[in-house]
Order: C-alpha cells, then structure tokens, then sequence
C-alpha cells in the first residue's frame, strides 16, 4: 500500500521545485522529506524524481502525482459532503482545479462557461496556457486534472470527448491586405509571403497550416512576429504589423480586420482530455466545459 505522507514529500518536492522548499512547506526537515523520497523510490523500485537544476518527476513520478491530486479533490468532495450536503455554505472550503487550456479558447469560451460552476461551487481554477497541440503535456505530467487538446487519442488513465470545431481566418489590416493583392485585387502567395505574419509564439502552427492548405506549401520562409498574448496579438496585426490567424469568434471585436482570402480557412477540432476516475468537483468542471463548447463551438464532423 502506498504511503500517504510519502505521496504528500513527492507531490511537495515537485510543486515547489525542489527539496528545501518542500521541507518548509511541510514543516519536516530537508532530510525527513529526502528519507520520505527514498522510501518511495524503494517501494516502487525505481527513480520517481530527476535530481538537477530543476527538480521533475520521472514517467512514474508523475502517474503518482496525478493519483495524489485526485486523492485530494476526492477527499475535499468528501469532507464537504459529511460536513453539511453537497451545496454551497457559507464558510465552505475553496477546492483548487489546474486545467490546460490554449489562449484563444479561455477568454472567447472557456471562462464564460464555466463561471458560474467556478462560484456555485467554491472551486478555484489554476489556468496553464500553451498551444493546444501541446497541452496535454500538463495533463500526462500530472500538473493538471484536464486540458482542451487537438489530441484525439486518450491518454493512459484519461478519458478523450470532443468539444467542437474553432474556426479560424487569416485577417491584416486593411493596408496590409491590399499589399497581399494584385493589381486585378487576386490575393497573390508571393506578395503574402513578403509580409511579416504575427504569430501567438513558436509552437503555433496555424499560419504553416494555412500555407499549406491552401497554397500546398509546406513550411515556407516569411518573417515573423511573436506576440505571446491574445490582446496584443491581435492589435499588432490591427496595427498593421502583419497577417495572421485569428478565431471568428474574436472577429466580431475587431472591425478593423479584413480577411485576407475569405472563407480560406483552418479548422481546429478540439478535445477535452481528463481523468478517467474524477472527483465530484472535477465532474462539474467537465459538465460546464462541454456545455460551453456545445454552445460557442462549431459541432465536430461526422
């Protein structure tokens, strides 16, 4: 059977990056913490944490935060249950929930959708941002219970639904727009090619995957820019910097956008990527997450 303080020294060594910090957090001393650690890595017969720089859980450490993390939640949903019912009361623990979700979707869909469960409920939301083709890696880590994803293979442990389709268009500024054009106003690969495209940062794929789609080219050399944050990457290509790809759902906002290939353009379908078995709280999260997605997202092909 595994050793519950043993969990705690592992899930507290990873969380706050390294064995110092976990001993003050746990009020233990750094060697209790390090005899607690080898404990652990002696019954599992093998290494559960790299030792470095920056200390990380190995493929085994992590599968074992992940079951730390659900056995906290479940046990918050318990201790509320004996304590007075499933409803809100005043005085309620806070329950936290780490989830992974990529930019454009958190404010245009996620966060309306889930607010009121987030309220009802007294649940509070640790958001990771990344690019949706890589967010998952947070969920296989074990830092989060559930992510918005691309991949539609579920992982080990974790249940795959899909959400929807978010559909985006490839949008300048006027000016720009009409560099990209011909003297009879065809949109011309070339001229396109010689403006600079404003990307989300180097993970986003989108502006390749237009190219591709639409031209059959295959990750061509433009220039870019990098605006890693959903405001600002819209306004500099509002401001003229350059083309990019942006979510319909966000064009209604920015009037000063025109699209430069019109209904040329990349679907994305996403994935809600969680814990197989989930906590009471978890399920809540999951049940407004698709019910969000049902309503602001394109429905998914047959």
């Amino acid at each position: 059977m595994l050793d519950a303080r043993q969990l705690e020294a592992l899930a507290a060594v990873v969380e706050h990056r390294g064995f110092g910090p976990a001993a003050q957090a746990l009020s233990l001393t750094l060697a209790a913490v390090s005899l607690r650690i080898k404990a652990l890595e002696e019954q599992m017969g093998q290494r559960l944490l790299v030792r470095g720089k920056r200390v990380r859980a190995t493929a085994t450490g992590q599968a074992l935060l992940a079951h730390v993390r659900q056995v906290r939640l479940m046990g918050a949903d318990l201790l509320g249950a004996l304590q007075g019912g499933g409803g809100p009361r005043a005085g309620a623990r806070w329950q936290n929930l780490s989830v992974a979700i990529n930019a454009d979707s958190v404010a245009s869909w996620f966060l309306p959708g889930v607010s009121a469960v987030l309220t009802k409920h007294r649940l509070l939301l640790e958001i990771v941002i990344d690019d949706q083709d890589h967010t998952h890696d947070a969920l296989k880590s074990g830092d989060v219970m559930g992510c918005v994803t691309t991949l539609t293979t579920a992982m080990r442990g974790c249940v795959a639904e899909p959400l929807g389709v978010m559909r985006y268009r490839c949008v300048a500024s006027p000016a720009v727009a009409q560099r990209c054009r011909t003297p009879r106003g065809a949109v011309s690969v070339h001229k396109l090619l010689a403006q600079p495209a404003v990307i989300f940062n180097r993970k986003d794929a989108l502006q390749d995957a237009f190219l591709e789609q639409h031209f059959g080219l295959r990750q061509p050399n433009y220039p870019r820019h990098f605006a890693p944050a959903v405001e600002a990457f819209e306004t500099a290509i509002e401001l003229g910097l350059g083309w990019g790809m942006v979510p319909e759902q966000h064009l209604a906002a920015r009037p000063g956008l025109q699209e430069i290939l019109p209904d040329a353009t990349v679907d994305v379908v996403l994935y809600w990527q969680h814990w197989a078995h989930e906590s009471l709280s978890a399920q809540r999260l999951t049940a407004a997450v698709k019910e969000a997605a049902a309503r602001h997202l394109r429905p998914v092909p047959p």
